[in-house]
């Protein structure tokens, strides 16, 4: 019996001075780089604070909490939250409903916007000019949605707009669009497009400049016109930089611009404008209904998994890189 059990020892013994020398080479490239993941130790201070510290309040999700009694003490109360917002709250229903809308309208439009500007600017020869249109591009990204919105409600004014003076001398009656139900969400999707193409295109010409030239060269000779090149070269060669960011954007589906909504929408279009986040914002900061507001950030979280776990699976289905 001992000599049958030998082989079967022996294994787990090389097994366990494989670990142990992989732990070893591991410990020592650390300490090798000690220097260098020092330099880590803000960013990680930074999410320990910020992103997994306050996990701790999840709980609230679940109690009914008061100020006086802090979180422990707040009594618990198990999905009645949750219960109110799905099937009693007059709100909730409608601003996922927006939610959920508003983020469709810019994967669908907003997604492919930096992915042609920079198939677009990958094809534009003159160096200067190029430069030039790619700083314009991406400049607006720069600025907070607080800027932008002032920006915008001067353009847009139904009075005094530069947009609405081009309509009028067209022969068209000018148009309220941040006020006006049928219009204020387009204004948010082209609002967004213009803030955001250029900072994404910068992304998409980065891999677009490691595509090997040699393909380019060998496509030349076979007779491949630009179109062709773009479409058997180009995009395969990005497809792994636009599924991460598809995933990604997948993921803040119920993300649907907090900033920008806040300081474009009024109360003529509510009905169509008021998502998520701005709902949190009204019932938590300013009703201090905190205990709600935890559960619609749960809920939100959730989802997000969710959907990125998903929507990885997929992706990695269809033979590309995903994140996990």
């Amino acid at each position: 019996m001992n000599q049958a059990n030998a082989p079967e020892l022996g294994g787990i013994k090389r097994i366990s001075n494989n670990r142990t020398s992989k732990l070893a080479h591991t410990w020592k490239q650390y300490k090798r780089n000690r220097y260098l993941f020092m330099l880590l130790f803000p960013a990680l201070i930074w999410y320990v604070v910020f992103e997994y510290g306050p996990i701790y309040g999840i709980q609230l999700a679940f109690k009914d909490f008061f100020i006086r009694d802090g979180i422990w003490g707040s009594p618990w109360v198990g999905l009645k939250h949750f219960k109110y917002l799905f099937f009693q709250s007059p709100d909730f229903l409608r601003v996922l409903r927006n939610t959920v809308v508003i983020s469709l309208y810019h994967i669908i439009f907003g997604f492919p916007a930096p992915i042609i500007l920079a198939l677009l600017f990958n094809e534009v020869r003159f160096k200067r000019f190029k430069n030039f249109t790619q700083t314009l591009t991406y400049l607006p990204y720069f600025f907070s949605w607080v800027v932008l919105s002032g920006i915008l409600v001067m353009l847009l004014s139904p009075n005094t707009g530069v947009v609405n003076y081009v309509i009028e001398w067209f022969g068209f009656d000018p148009i309220y669009f941040l006020g006006s139900e049928a219009y204020f969400q387009l204004s948010l999707i082209m609002s967004a497009i213009w803030k955001d193409v250029g900072w994404g295109m910068i992304i998409y010409l980065a891999a677009l400049a490691g595509i090997d030239p040699q393909l380019y060269e060998a496509a030349v000779m076979d007779g491949a016109n630009r179109w062709k090149q773009t479409l058997h070269i180009t995009i395969p060669s990005i497809l792994p930089v636009i599924a991460i960011l598809f995933i990604l954007r997948i993921g803040g589906v119920l993300n649907a611009g907090f900033d920008q909504v806040l300081n474009l929408y009024n109360a003529n279009v509510y009905a169509v404008g008021d998502i998520l986040d701005t709902y949190v914002y009204r019932i938590g900061l300013q009703n201090f209904q905190f205990s709600m507001t935890t559960a619609v950030g749960l809920f939100k979280n959730v989802i997000g998994f969710a959907l990125v776990m998903i929507t990885n699976y997929i992706v990695k289905k269809m033979g590309q890189e995903g994140i996990v």
